[in-house]
């Protein structure tokens, strides 16, 4: 064979080594990571949710707030802890050292008392209106969508920036509940004093904000994808078979899932927890995300609930909307521990970008713990592990052991920061932004805000939670973090079951969760027995046309301090028998003994249980010559199905020594057979 010409063989190195190139980069090119980030503060870490996963360590979270120091349950009851000073303007609640930045100010016990804020040893107030005008989002800088009152609280997210100070300062001879949220810097940190008229740009941001926090519960992956990254969607149908995974997403490139929708979120509803979400980032053995699906997504007790601008449900759907960067590979799948059963219908959407980890993000991880109880005298772990990374979100659900009774919600949150008491909580509600717990128009029911709310209230079964996401007042450490919240109003005595999601970020890694425990011991567990205190906690659907009236009151009979709603009738109603129907909330559907507590006495009438407008059980007799509350009488049984059911009680009559048709309820009971 004759030799190739030089050039010739040159030209055809040349070649071979750009097709080899080619080839090498088509199966080995990898998206190029996303540029370095910096930490997002102030107006900018609400705007700008797509930072979320970049870490701080220069920044030092901690809270002022009215916590009892004695470990007792005077958190701001009397307000003996409500301020650090007296001096002769007022009560100072706060006076902190720079650079630094409040980020948040939450009382549920807003006066019309005038709050001042003076900064950087200024003799004036920069700022000073009364306590109410921080949370009506009329007064600038205090607007909404940075503003709002509901579930009991009001809570404000106007950032204060102070380059040396800020003294905040009651005009009051006392003042209740306090939380301030603040952070600080080192002294080389770029932070402005907050000037008190608001500039073009402080204006454009909450613009952005206000645009951001309306559309919660919808899509929102472009405010999560870095700044002109290309969206793609992986979209999957799929039957999810007993014992069985199915596979959401899968990747061999850098990159970060900015978004999942996942549905229907009823498939995931119920009380087993045996459907698992998993996420796995560069190819770590153990997941970074390992939870039972509904918990994951915000339900209360096996029903959704939640609705914020990061997760929840809408439209039978879950979402959440979070940045989840990694650097070579991503997993996230669906494992069903049914042991049997017909296949769950699945459909999602993974939305994501080619943008891997940037070295100041960490990953992203969410740990669901259950402790049934916790132990008496130690407080309930939301999270404790070590290493660098912050706190962005948490979920709890609290269900406690005597049915119509919720004073566990008194314990208090309560986060240990690199090994110093950081964040000391006021009560468990008031760490969701609500307050008073059991007060009508308060904590009292399901309430979603953007970044925090309300799972539900439903204190006949012991039952309530809350979720809160951090933004701009997340808890970031360096070292190790004990994220925590006590069982009871003190000393951790009440045997309550807990069950939490923490939502967080860690770099470069985080040390493993414990395992997952089996799919019984995460069930859901309803109560047997349920407390009704008719016309407190359980709504009137109807009572009789006319001739009839109810009135609430409170005894003490047999030395019992006791809540009665008393219903006074005469003669007839237009139908027939008085009436009056209550709306009655079951965990599970099934045959229930229904049961009351009434006040026996002189005046009151017979009876009886009712169901499709004809006896289910036989007439009860409440005349008695002495006033006493009874113990408890069966009335009758009936099939419930879960959720809100009629319970009716009709006046069939009354005893001929009776001067009355009086029925005066205390409790009514549901146990389930």
């Amino acid at each position: 064979m004759p030799a190739i010409p030089s050039r010739s063989a040159a030209r055809i190195a040349a070649l071979a080594a750009a097709v080899c190139a080619i080839v090498l980069f088509s199966s080995c090119a990898k998206p190029a990571p996303a540029p370095d980030r910096k930490p997002a503060v102030g107006l900018e870490a609400l705007a700008r949710p797509d930072l979320l996963a970049v870490l701080d360590p220069t920044a030092k979270a901690g809270m002022i707030s009215s916590y009892d120091r004695t470990g007792g349950n005077d958190d701001g009851f009397s307000g003996k802890y409500s301020f650090i000073r007296k001096e002769p303007g007022g009560l100072v609640l706060a006076d902190l050292a720079g650079p630094g930045l409040i980020t948040r100010i939450h009382t549920p016990t807003p006066t019309d008392d005038v709050i001042e804020f003076y900064f950087d040893g200024e003799v004036s107030p920069r700022l000073s209106l009364k306590v109410n005008e921080l949370y009506d989002g009329r007064h600038s800088p205090f607007l909404a969508p940075l503003v709002w009152t509901g579930v009991g609280g009001s809570v404000s997210y106007v950032p204060l920036a102070y380059r040396k100070s800020c003294k905040v300062l009651v005009k009051a001879e006392s003042f209740q509940f306090i939380q301030i949220n603040f952070v600080t810097f080192p002294a080389a940190a770029a932070i402005e004093t907050f000037e008190a008229a608001a500039s073009d740009a402080f204006l454009s941001r909450m613009e952005e904000i206000r645009s951001l926090f309306g559309r919660t519960g919808s899509d929102i992956s472009d405010k999560i994808a870095p700044p002109g990254a290309k969206i793609e969607t992986e979209a999957v149908q799929a039957s999810l078979a007993s014992g069985q995974s199915v596979t959401l997403f899968e990747s061999s490139r850098p990159g970060r899932v900015v978004g999942l929708r996942l549905g229907p979120a009823s498939a995931f509803a119920g009380a087993e927890r045996d459907i698992v979400l998993r996420m796995f980032w560069d190819g770590e053995e153990k997941p970074a995300v390992e939870s039972p699906v509904g918990d994951f997504f915000g339900y209360s007790f096996g029903r959704p609930s939640m609705r914020s601008l990061f997760a929840g449900t809408s439209d039978d759907t879950c979402y959440v909307y979070l940045p989840m960067p990694f650097d070579r590979s991503a997993k996230i799948e669906l494992v069903s521990e049914r042991a049997d059963g017909p296949p769950v219908p699945i459909r999602a959407d993974v939305l994501h970008v080619a943008a891997g980890r940037a070295e100041a993000e960490g990953r992203f991880y969410a740990r669901w713990r259950r402790e049934n109880p916790p132990k008496e005298g130690e407080s309930y772990t939301y999270l404790k592990t070590t290493g660098q990374g912050r706190v962005v979100g948490v979920a709890l659900q609290a269900q406690g052991p005597q049915p119509g009774q919720t004073p566990f919600f008194e314990g208090d949150d309560r986060v240990l920061i690199d090994g110093e008491f950081a964040i000391p909580g006021t009560g468990s509600e008031d760490s969701f932004n609500g307050g008073w717990y059991d007060v009508p128009g308060r904590w009292y029911g399901r309430g979603s805000f953007p970044l925090s709310g309300c799972l539900d209230y439903l204190k006949p079964q012991a039952r309530t939670g809350g979720y809160r996401w951090f933004i701009a007042d997340g808890f970031g450490y360096n070292q190790n973090i004990d994220f925590n919240i006590e069982h009871g109003p003190e000393k951790n005595l009440i045997a309550t079951d807990y069950a939490s999601v923490v939502f967080f970020y860690a770099r470069p890694t985080t040390p493993a969760a414990e395992p997952l425990p089996p799919a019984a011991a995460r069930r859901i567990a309803d109560p047997a027995r349920i407390v009704f205190i008719p016309g407190w906690n359980v709504p009137i659907r109807s009572f009789s046309l006319q001739a009839a009236t109810l009135v609430k009151t409170v005894a003490t009979i047999g030395g019992e301090r006791t809540r009665i709603l008393s219903m006074r009738a005469e003669n007839e109603d237009v139908f027939g028998p008085h009436h009056i129907a209550f709306g009655c909330d079951v965990p599970s559907s099934g045959r229930y003994r229904i049961g009351i507590k009434a006040i026996l006495g002189s005046e009151q009438g017979i009876v009886q249980l009712t169901k499709n407008d004809r006896p289910a059980g036989e007439p009860l007799d409440l005349y008695a010559l002495k006033r006493s509350k009874s113990d408890l009488l069966p009335l009758g049984e009936l099939e419930l199905l879960s959720g809100e059911n009629e319970i009716v009680l009709r006046i069939v009559g009354k005893n001929k020594k009776s001067w009355g048709q009086g029925l005066d309820l205390a409790e009514i009971v549901l146990e389930k057979k």
